[in-house]
């Protein structure tokens, strides 16, 4: 009866930590992230359930005041927010930093593109986001990356 219990107490927090993303935002994460590494030649990421609990878990931190302060954490990390901003519109987002790499330098130039750079590094094998809801109205869009992008003198493809 014990087991029976534990059981189920850990599939309800696995489902109110899930309940603020779908399948469908999880495919739009997957889709768009692997879209930007197919462009450079990388392998696809996979969906991290780890790496979501851990990445809902800050967006909800987040709620009260829905600042761009990474969560210093162990994995590499993404965020942003906006009106409405989907799992799929935040990745699209990072990607426009795409234009600021210099792959020659293996260096950003003019703007900041390390969220890009995030996206693609080729040693990057899995992902986990979450989205929260901001009291002002915005989401709130995290995800986290494992192997952390290392930006040393390697390129990320």
């Amino acid at each position: 009866m014990k087991l029976l219990l534990a059981i189920c107490c850990v599939a309800l927090v696995f489902t109110v930590v899930f309940a603020n993303i779908s399948q469908e935002e999880i495919d739009g994460f997957v889709e768009e992230h692997n879209k930007a590494r197919e462009e450079v030649g990388n392998k696809p990421v996979k969906w991290n359930t780890t790496l979501a609990e851990y990445a809902q878990e800050y967006a909800e931190k987040r709620v009260d005041d829905c600042a761009m302060e990474h969560s210093m954490g162990r994995w590499g990390e993404n965020l942003a927010s906006g009106d409405g901003m989907s799992g799929a519109d935040a990745t699209k987002y990072w990607v426009t930093e795409k234009e600021f790499y210099d792959y020659e330098s293996n260096k950003c130039v003019r703007d900041e593109c390390g969220h890009y750079l995030a996206v693609v590094w080729g040693r990057t094998t899995e992902v986990g986001c979450g989205i929260s809801k901001c009291r002002n109205g915005q989401n709130y869009v995290v995800c986290s990356y494992d192997p952390m992008y290392q930006p040393e003198d390697e390129h990320p493809y």
